[in-house]
């Protein structure tokens, strides 16, 4: 599990000559991102997702858009896929697979593989992918370089992240992904 706190600034580090209004975020935020294993969920596991239900429905905190909001998110099997070249991205549990076999992501690269895949064919520069993806763009545009080649790194074997020189990054053609929104 990581946390990840951040607070709120006037301005981007080391750039007060930035030209234009800062964006500033409304109020700190704390992301938490759960790594679910396949199978029963745990008892402790079951009373922090109840936890960050009660917080999100008493106002105190906010569910992510398009979590069911009525209930807190619950972990559910990872179904099992046999082809093992296709990568298959389960939403709602945030698991990417490659055959039967569950690869780690962080965050942000499953967040990177899901927006790619969600769009093949279309080109992304740095600062789009660092806008839409990292949801700011006031970080160093290599940061996405960086991301980019950790995900290829690790899905040896499988382009999935083209390189289009001079303009950006997008979903390589041969890439065979499913999204499986359905649990």
């Amino acid at each position: 599990m990581s946390v990840v706190a951040i607070p709120t600034r006037t301005h981007p580090a080391g750039r007060p000559e930035r030209i234009g209004p800062p964006r500033q975020r409304p109020t700190p935020s704390v992301t938490i991102t759960l790594d679910l294993a396949p199978g029963p969920m745990s008892p402790r596991l079951a009373r922090l997702l109840e936890l960050i239900g009660e917080l999100a429905e008493s106002g105190e905190g906010r569910l992510r858009p398009g979590v069911d909001e009525d209930r807190p998110p619950a972990p559910r099997a990872v179904p099992t896929a046999t082809d093992p070249d296709v990568i298959r991205i389960v939403t709602a549990s945030r698991v990417v697979q490659r055959g039967a076999r569950v690869i780690p992501l962080t965050r942000i690269e499953y967040d990177l593989l899901l927006f790619l895949a969600e769009q093949p064919r279309r080109v992304f520069t740095r600062l789009q992918l660092l806008s839409r993806v990292w949801g700011y763009e006031h970080a160093v545009a290599r940061t996405v370089d960086v991301h980019v080649r950790r995900l290829r790194a690790k899905l040896v074997d499988m382009p999935v992240v083209t390189t289009v020189y001079g303009v950006g990054y997008r979903l390589a053609d041969e890439a065979r992904i499913e999204i499986d929104r359905s649990r």
